[in-house]
């Protein structure tokens, strides 16, 4: 796919997946191939992606990417200049980790890792289980968040298993998803 300004949503396409744009923004929920994108400045999220990779890069595009717990290795390789990079790995993971900001922030919410420099360079380092998968992310002046995804059937905002909202919890008709009429869905 490839686009100069126009946004596009992607849904779970299986196969490879190749998207560059200048400014336009992708979105890929539930793709199952590898994913690459090339971006000046558009901003990549990736949501329950369980391809075997996400390679993208981007000059001030921000990158998210959580990470379906697919049980086979996910080799992630992010880069970008002045954008941040968030993301949000199963629990437990496996993959080794190497995440590296020269002057922007780190949150990590895996034990085991590495978190090393307090000024200027910063890295998040080390191995998750096995290490069979791989993840690397670099970013010049962004943020880097790794995140845990909560362990299967636990839901990060307190549902039961079976999809029920906890007690006292009011239910909501909001879609998770809107399109916006400049944004292609494919």
């Amino acid at each position: 796919m490839r686009g100069i300004s126009g946004d596009t949503t992607l849904v779970g396409l299986s196969g490879a997946v190749r998207a560059d744009t200048v400014s336009g923004s992708l979105e890929a929920q539930g793709v199952t191939g590898s994913l690459r994108f090339h971006s000046v400045s558009g901003n990549l999220t990736v949501v329950d992606g369980s391809g075997s990779s996400v390679r993208a890069d981007s000059v001030n595009g921000d990158m998210v990417v959580d990470v379906a717990p697919a049980g086979k290795p996910t080799d992630i390789a992010l880069t970008t200049v002045s954008g941040g990079v968030a993301i949000r790995l199963p629990h437990p993971a496996d993959a080794t980790v190497e995440a590296n900001t020269a002057s922007g922030s780190l949150s990590n919410a895996f034990e085991g890792l590495r978190v090393s420099g307090q000024w200027g360079a910063k890295r998040i380092t080390g191995r998750l289980g096995t290490g069979d998968g791989r993840l690397r992310a670099t970013t010049v002046s962004g943020a880097i968040a790794l995140l845990r995804r909560p362990p299967a059937g636990q839901d990060p905002h307190g549902a039961e298993a079976d999809g029920a909202p906890p007690t006292g919890t009011p239910p909501t008709d909001t879609p998770l998803t809107h399109t916006p009429a400049d944004k292609k869905v494919l």
